[in-house]
């Protein structure tokens, strides 16, 4: 293929016997950087927030607001995030907001007191909230529906990563300068990605000259003549909003993806404090141990994509593909949360909740792939909605748990996580239908 041509531009002939490139997995690594990144970056407070307390003065309801300022902003930029993605296509708008939510990283070791660091926080919020719905559009372009359960398991895999080296990384960086530093030398991460996403990144295959006709075959599927299917090329889409927020399909995704970010939300907000508090461990015990349930979570992404995927291919039945692994994953996390709460030893209570989070993330193959699944070329919006209530889930967590520590009590808001979580399996078993557009049409 001459060097000017690209794959969109290829005779169909030349897909007979062609080997492909493998051009987007170096997509997937990328935005899986990403992905670390911006958990690097949320989770790094949790490991600050008793040193910030203990500066500041702050109780428990004030660090819980702190933690909730970040979720509320996230929340509220998701669908503004996703559209803009369907419109301006990933590239520009990440190259504008991943920049943006280093500077806030940066910015919360400027904080002076109470005031500022909710400000900060809550803009930092609003820079990384469109980053999950703007890479599941590019993973809509750029993948085919077999290998969807896959990449957004590896995308999130990279993630949780993010959340275990955090608390190693951060505490050492915490012990020699202080725990500023954290945010200072976090921050540079993004900048970094950034320039490199620049340089390598193209929003579409078609674009990509390094991508040959046979890879692109794949991406896109051919019609019944050997031509490569043009569907889902256009980045500029006109998102039928009333379809969308009309549609009980896309409420009952958004509900369990709620309930599952509820459950989630716990490891990189209270964890930390309730290891060193309730199960009285060292800030050095906590840079490990809190690692734990976090490297489980990341096999469990991986598990969960790979299953859904490989259900799907052996049976060609998205809804059964999608709800045999989340369903029992959300199930089985709110059991094991039960006797991490009420055992009287710490180890015991690490490795339920161990077990508990590698169930949990389970989830997210399934979960984050079914937006793609039926929003088509409003994905990035559809993506959007979903992890608005996600978010939504994610403020009200650390609410509830300062609220009932605060009151005596670090078992209550385990038995209530567990409900939580139990209720967004029933939706997952009963109500939500994968292979049901909300976008319109079948």
């Amino acid at each position: 293929m001459p060097a000017d041509m690209t794959a969109a531009d290829s005779p169909a002939i030349e897909l007979a016997g062609a080997k492909r490139t493998h051009i987007r997995w170096y997509v997937l690594l990328l935005i899986s950087l990403m992905y670390m990144i911006t958990y690097m970056d949320r989770s790094n407070i949790s490991i600050a927030a008793p040193a910030i307390a203990k500066e500041f003065g702050f109780n428990k309801t004030e660090v819980a607001l702190f933690f909730s300022a970040f979720a509320w902003a996230y929340a509220a930029g998701q669908v503004p995030g996703g559209w803009l993605a369907d419109f301006f296509g990933p590239k520009r708008v990440l190259l504008v907001i991943v920049p943006f939510w280093s500077l806030m990283t940066a910015a919360t070791a400027w904080a002076s007191g109470a005031t500022s660091l909710f400000v900060v926080r809550f803009a930092f919020g609003l820079g990384e909230a469109g980053a999950f719905p703007t890479a599941s559009r590019a993973m809509q372009l750029w993948f085919p529906k077999s290998e969807r359960g896959f990449v957004q398991g590896m995308t999130h895999c990279f993630s949780r990563l993010a959340i275990a080296i955090t608390p190693l990384v951060a505490v050492v960086i915490m012990n020699a300068w202080g725990w500023r530093w954290i945010f200072y030398i976090f921050a540079l991460l993004g900048i970094v990605w950034s320039l490199v996403f620049l340089s390598f990144y193209r929003n579409r295959p078609e674009d990509e000259s390094r991508v040959n006709a046979a890879e692109l075959a794949y991406i896109r599927g051919t019609l019944p003549n050997g031509e490569i299917s043009p569907i889902a090329t256009q980045l500029r889409s006109d998102v039928p909003w009333r379809a969308i927020f009309t549609s009980p399909n896309m409420w009952f995704i958004a509900a369990a993806y709620g309930c599952f970010f509820y459950g989630a939300y716990f490891y990189v907000s209270w964890f930390p404090t309730y290891l060193l508090e309730f199960r009285h461990l060292s800030l050095s015990s906590v840079g490990y141990l809190a690692s734990l349930p976090l490297i489980s979570a990341m096999l469990g992404d991986l598990a969960g994509g790979l299953l859904t995927d490989h259900v799907l291919r052996k049976t060609g039945n998205l809804r059964l593909a999608r709800r045999v692994v989340a369903a029992p994953g959300l199930l089985l996390a709110a059991l094991l949360l039960i006797p991490a709460g009420t055992t009287d030893s710490a180890i015991t209570a690490v490795l339920c909740l161990t077990a508990s989070n590698f169930f949990l993330e389970l989830v997210l193959g399934p979960a984050w792939a079914v937006p793609m699944d039926v929003g088509g070329t409003s994905s990035g919006t559809v993506t959007a909605v979903m992890n608005m209530v996600g978010a939504i889930g994610a403020s009200i967590s650390p609410l509830v748990f300062g609220f009932l520590v605060e009151r005596g009590s670090w078992v209550a808001p385990f038995y209530v996580t567990a409900g939580v979580l139990a209720a967004g399996s029933l939706i997952w078993i009963f109500l939500i239908d994968p292979e049901k557009s909300v976008v319109g049409g079948s």
